[in-house]
């Protein structure tokens, strides 16, 4: 029997559906407890080694050094609704060319059919984390707190306190809830494929008022769009600045601020996709934080608040992918990449397609900073939400900390914060980030 191009389309999409049924499922049940830990144990610097092949080499520096860790059983992450009807929808089409750059994307995980050994699949990984089901459309994360800490070997405590009114994303591409869907005319138009901005900072009060905006170009070859914001006026800098762990700017004279977070490890890696070379390193069971328990999350009293924990950890099905930045601009004649962060390896739950974790190496290929990222899974950020309240689970990121290994300095991202009044935080796919606010020549001061 003859099929027409209709038919096929048909079966492919039927296929595709119920595959997805099956790899939405954690792949990691059957045999996720044959490893040297079981759920209700309980790891601390005194049994660390169990989880060594178990984290990251960095955060089991994390863990030796004091940072405990709940192991619960394995849970099972559903995709929101309406992303896996895009997913479904859209996938069949999407493809990539040799050099790794996106086309026919529309809406929902752009890859959910892998195959270990295609050439690009360590590709295809990144960009199903690029277009994550953490969030669609847009978010507002309020009131996030950024606490550097010294080392233990020093006298210890906290060094700096950021407070930050909003991380907001309005995305251009994929989106699944909030209209216009599933492209905002500004793709098809100037080409930005989102908008993000980290501001205004409230604390110091020599930083209030300052943030970075940052904006993404759909154009492969068009690199990032950076501001730093402060007292209304604009910047320009250059993307590859983000991966250096950086205060924003301020006019005149200045105090030098500690932080060992870079931009470009918002999120476990924020920098264009386009812009690195991946290498796909196995596809293992590992522990990661993705049903915490504590909102906010609770700084680690046995590591001098370096870290957080006593935290829930579980066995899921990791894709470790090795991330090498690619020589850029005028760094090409020097066989240089521009980036302060050379080498990433990342690690991407094959669920829910976020970073758990992000070792991250210096130019002379030693370890140098590790990150750990603390997600909790539910359909409203706390128990009692008022407004930020889901008709399913959604997937929230509620820590990052993000550690120099060389100097024992860390940095934890709280979200929400401990000071905060704001403590639903995350919100999700309301239709309340507009563009404006992410506008740098509109930037202003107080709230949207």
């Amino acid at each position: 029997m003859k099929r027409d191009s209709r038919t096929l389309d048909f079966v492919t999409k039927r296929a595709l559906g119920g595959l997805l049924a099956v790899l939405v499922l954690p792949l990691v049940r059957v045999a996720a407890y044959a490893a040297s830990v079981k759920p209700g144990d309980l790891i601390s610097p005194e049994n660390a080694q169990t989880v060594a092949d178990l984290v990251s080499p960095g955060n089991f520096a994390l863990v030796k050094q004091g940072m405990r860790m709940n192991i619960v059983p394995t849970d099972r992450l559903e995709w929101p609704p309406p992303y896996k009807s895009a997913t479904e929808k859209y996938a069949a089409q999407v493809k990539l060319n040799e050099l790794g750059e996106l086309s026919n994307y529309v809406a929902g995980l752009p890859f959910p059919l892998l195959d270990p050994n295609d050439p690009q699949v360590a590709t295809k990984v990144m960009w199903n984390f690029s277009f994550r089901p953490q969030y669609t459309d847009d978010a507002d994360i309020r009131d996030v707190e950024v606490s550097t800490n010294a080392p233990a070997t020093t006298a210890g405590g906290i060094l700096e306190h950021f407070t930050i009114e909003h991380f907001a994303f309005y995305n251009n591409v994929g989106r699944t809830e909030v209209p216009p869907v599933p492209t905002d005319p500004e793709a098809t138009g100037p080409g930005i494929r989102y908008r993000f901005g980290a501001y205004p900072f409230l604390e110091p009060q020599e930083l209030h008022g300052a943030g970075l905006i940052r904006q993404r170009n759909l154009d492969p070859t068009v690199d990032d769009n950076v501001w730093f914001i402060h007292l209304g006026r604009a910047r320009r800098v250059r993307a590859e600045e983000l991966s250096d762990a950086i205060a924003p700017h301020v006019e005149g004279d200045s105090p030098t601020y500690v932080n060992n977070l870079d931009p470009d490890s918002y999120f476990g890696f924020s920098a264009k996709i386009e812009t690195y070379d991946y290498k796909l390193l196995g596809i293992k069971p590992m522990l990661a934080s993705v049903n915490a328990a504590n909102v906010p999350a609770k700084a680690c009293e046995f590591d001098n608040h370096r870290t957080v924990c006593p935290e829930a950890w579980e066995m899921r099905q990791l894709y470790v992918i090795e991330a090498n930045a690619k020589a850029l601009s005028w760094h090409q004649q020097i066989g240089s990449s521009g980036v302060t962060i050379p080498k990433r390896v990342l690690y991407i739950d094959s669920e829910g397609w976020f970073i758990t974790a992000s070792d991250q190496y210096d130019p002379e290929g030693k370890l140098w900073k590790t990150i750990a990222t603390f997600n909790t899974y539910r359909d409203r950020p706390i128990p009692d939400a008022k407004t930020a309240i889901y008709p399913f689970k959604r997937m929230f990121q509620v820590a990052l900390v993000d550690e120099n290994l060389q100097n024992g300095y860390s940095s934890v991202i709280y979200m929400p914060g401990h000071e905060s009044e704001d403590r639903e935080c995350w919100y999700v796919n309301m239709g309340i980030v507009t563009k404006a606010f992410l506008d740098p020549h509109k930037a202003v001061v107080t709230s949207y």
